[in-house]
């Protein structure tokens, strides 16, 4: 129906969806932030675990639903793979670049730990790294879907041992006011604060999943090159739950909250997308992912990392500007140089 609108019409609709989706991710920030408090588990935990798998359901969604059609011959084998594992690794590297470098701009600059870029970012780049060397034959196999999800698994495990043996009282001191107040005091709260934030992560998945669909209706409508559809659309739209998750973050001053979402998004995503994908109907892989895509995300977690690494954990506004630039540089060569799978 939306489709015979005036662009007017899908415009005002595209800003009622973005305004839903901001206002619903600060609401599920600031729950999941207090149900933390109360388990005595960091925001920085919670950014790296139950947000940003909430926050890839999108990703993973999109993997289900296409593995399916694949296996039930509504949807073509190397067309659907192609889609999906297109979208995921765009997200990941929008995530790494243009999102991180927007979310730094407008906190005025982040602090990593130098722990965070070991336990945390370490893990990003070989999680792409793995990607790159289980696709060079061309397809994720159920053996390589097994891999994939069961890293995850075992890396979810690691980071929950770890966070109880390191957990600290001042990990969970709230600069922010309204949250401090409203952390639960009994477990009756707790399941009410769950509900919530779930509920409100639901919406922000539904007004993600309308924004993607209006912007692709305005590709559609403003003839712009079908080439970038995939990046400029799937992979933005698929990051704005990050990007509103983290920005939720930094304005009720949880900065551990972004900087988990941000990274923790960039693992949940190939492990658990692509490895449950690939574990339900296998995924042809589409030759520029491995020799550009995945080989680009590494490419830019690896500077950023260095850039984190150099600066002291700091990442300022001039930092920022080259996350932007390598975003907008990796659109134009994934366009011109690699068009066609």
């Amino acid at each position: 129906m939306l489709a015979e609108q005036s662009l007017w019409v899908v415009s005002l609709v595209g800003i009622a969806a973005l305004a839903t989706l901001v206002l619903s991710s600060n609401e599920a920030v600031k729950k999941l932030v207090g149900i933390a408090s109360y388990f005595h588990l960091s925001s920085t935990f919670m950014g790296m675990t139950v947000i940003s798998l909430a926050t890839s359901i999108p990703e993973i969604t999109s993997h289900i639903t296409a593995s399916v059609n694949i296996l039930t011959g509504s949807l073509d084998y190397e067309t659907g793979s192609a889609i999906v594992l297109g979208a995921n690794i765009g997200s990941d590297v929008v995530q790494q670049t243009l999102v991180m470098g927007l979310v730094v701009l407008l906190a005025g600059g982040m602090y990593f730990r130098r722990y965070f870029l070991w336990k945390s970012m370490v893990p990003m780049i070989a999680t792409t790294l793995m990607c790159i060397v289980l696709g060079l034959d061309g397809v994720y196999g159920r053996v390589d879907g097994a891999i994939l999800f069961g890293s995850f698994i075992a890396y979810s495990y690691y980071l929950y041992k770890d966070e109880r043996k390191h957990y600290k009282e001042e990990d969970n001191v709230h600069e922010s006011e309204e949250i401090a107040e409203n952390v639960p005091k009994n477990i009756k709260e707790v399941i009410i604060d769950v509900l919530i934030s779930f509920a409100m992560i639901g919406l922000t998945i539904v007004a993600a999943a309308v924004v993607l669909q209006l912007t692709e209706l305005l590709v559609d409508r403003t003839g712009v090159s079908g080439s970038l559809i995939g990046v400029v659309t799937l992979g933005l739209a698929s990051a704005l739950p990050e990007l509103t998750t983290a920005i939720a973050g930094i304005g009720n001053k949880e900065h551990g909250v972004s900087l988990g979402a941000l990274v923790g998004s960039n693992i949940t995503n190939p492990l658990v997308a692509i490895g449950g994908g690939a574990l339900v109907s296998t995924y042809w892989v589409p030759r520029p992912l491995v020799v550009w895509d995945l080989p680009w995300e590494t490419i830019t977690g690896a500077i950023l990392w260095a850039i984190l690494w150099f600066s002291g954990g700091k990442l300022k506004k001039g930092h920022a500007v080259y996350l932007i630039i390598l975003y907008f540089f990796y659109i134009f060569a994934r366009a011109y140089f690699f068009a066609v799978d």
